[in-house]
């Protein structure tokens, strides 16, 4: 029986969000990660250059680069314009502690009480945290030079102590998106309230974020902390696609390691060819998990039917969800996978786990499919029905998923809100 693709629903009957508040002129702007550019963190690359985009002065600043894992042609070039604190030259940190102590005493003394209480919360020890300070140091010069107004920080961790003590030796606000799972994991160990009551504001990435950072920090510091979701590119949109009508590929997208879940898949994989399902899987990533996911796969005979890639880009992953039936992320701890949107973007049914903003965007049976974390029996009953299921439903459940991210996942819609909150932030500053 010949089967019949779904018509896809014109987007432009999806509004897109009216900018909220333009910004009052250009900002100064400093991003700051731990690792940048990095495989996993397109979704930075989007926000930075949009912000370009519209005008505005950007500084990359990380504390170390993405070594291997960076894939893309776009992050090389971000790569060489980002300055990586642990690239410079040892004489340059010197130089700015001494510099530091001796310009700014009193500020210097308040950074180093800030690092030792950061210490005693910690299991990094106090040796890591003075490294922090030296970093903040550092940075601060960069910050100087380069007239930054206001710094943002990508996740939670050490990152964000930095920014902390760069604000506490005299250096511009900063912000913070928190992304989780790993800041949820030791809230205290990061010393995560008090970098939100410390912050001009703090983004969460889903509700979900939300919620969990209002368990840990006070009730009167709520207002601070909004909801800006991670972004797709165009790109993925403008290619998606119906499902190749022979297709019985099953794509995973992300960095082998425990929280990935690859494990499990591959156990669920082992009960779909043991059923005589017709089944191909793609884990496109690597991680070290490697090479004990490798092993259990020729444990389980299924080196024909799984194939790992390695890192690619962002055009290798297009080529990848061209191709699929369906992409499945089994994770057991996430933030929300970027790579789910970009799936969504092109019309991919999602199975994954009902664990932390996941369920914010895949519906369960209208745009994939969600199952319990680490359950292979549930995992390989919606990877079966994904691989049996006729092409008009998975279509139309592609295009469900589509419409859900082009409401929620637009770059120009979630610049645009934070944007306005860098905009308010130096109004206020101003005003102080």
């Amino acid at each position: 029986m010949t089967q019949v693709a779904a018509k896809p629903m014109p987007l432009s009957r999806i509004e897109p969000v009216s900018r909220p508040c333009a910004p009052v002129r250009t900002l100064r702007l400093a991003y700051l990660t731990t690792e940048y550019p990095k495989v996993s963190h397109t979704f930075i690359r989007r926000e930075i250059l949009e912000l370009e985009r519209r005008g505005h002065h950007l500084l990359r600043l990380a504390i170390r680069n993405g070594g291997t894992a960076v894939a893309d042609a776009a992050d090389r070039v971000e790569a060489a314009r980002t300055i990586h604190c642990l690239s410079q030259p040892k004489w340059r940190l010197v130089r700015d502690v001494v510099v530091g102590i001796f310009a700014r005493p009193a500020r210097f003394v308040k950074a180093f009480g800030m690092t030792l209480e950061m210490s005693r919360s910690s299991d990094r020890g106090v040796l890591r945290h003075l490294a922090y300070l030296s970093e903040a140091a550092m940075l601060l010069r960069f910050l100087t030079d380069a007239r930054i107004e206001h710094l943002h920080v990508h996740f939670g961790t050490n990152a964000a102590a930095v920014a902390q003590l760069i604000r506490s030796l005299g250096g511009p606000p900063y912000s913070l998106t928190i992304h989780g799972p790993n800041e949820f994991d030791s809230p205290r160990g990061f010393s995560l309230a008090q970098k939100v009551i410390d912050s001009e504001f703090t983004v969460a990435i889903s509700d979900y974020c939300v919620a969990q950072l209002r368990r840990w920090v006070p009730f009167e510091h709520w207002s601070k902390i909004h909801v800006v979701r991670c972004t797709v590119g165009e790109e993925f949109f403008d290619h998606s696609a119906p499902i190749p009508a022979c297709s019985n590929t099953l794509l995973s997208v992300g960095r082998l390691t425990p929280q990935k879940g690859q494990l499990v898949l591959i156990e669920a994989m082992k009960r779909l060819i043991d059923d005589g399902i017709g089944a191909h899987l793609v884990l496109a990533g690597d991680g070290e998990m490697r090479a004990e996911i490798e092993r259990r796969i020729t444990a389980l005979h299924l080196q024909s039917h799984v194939e790992i890639t390695g890192w690619i880009d962002e055009a290798t992953v297009r080529k990848h969800l061209r191709a699929a039936r369906a992409l499945v992320q089994p994770s057991f701890a996430e933030g929300l996978p970027v790579v789910i949107m970009e799936a969504m973007a092109m019309g991919r049914p999602v199975i994954s786990t009902m664990i932390a903003g996941i369920p914010e965007l895949v519906r369960d049976r209208e745009s994939g499919w969600l199952v319990p974390a680490g359950n292979v029996e549930q995992l390989a009953d919606a990877m079966r029905q994904a691989l049996q299921a006729p092409l008009e439903a998975l279509n139309s459940m592609g295009q469900a998923g589509r419409e859900g991210v082009r409401r929620h996942h637009l770059t120009a819609t979630e610049v645009d809100r934070l944007e306005s909150l860098f905009s308010k932030s130096l109004l206020r500053k101003g005003e102080r």
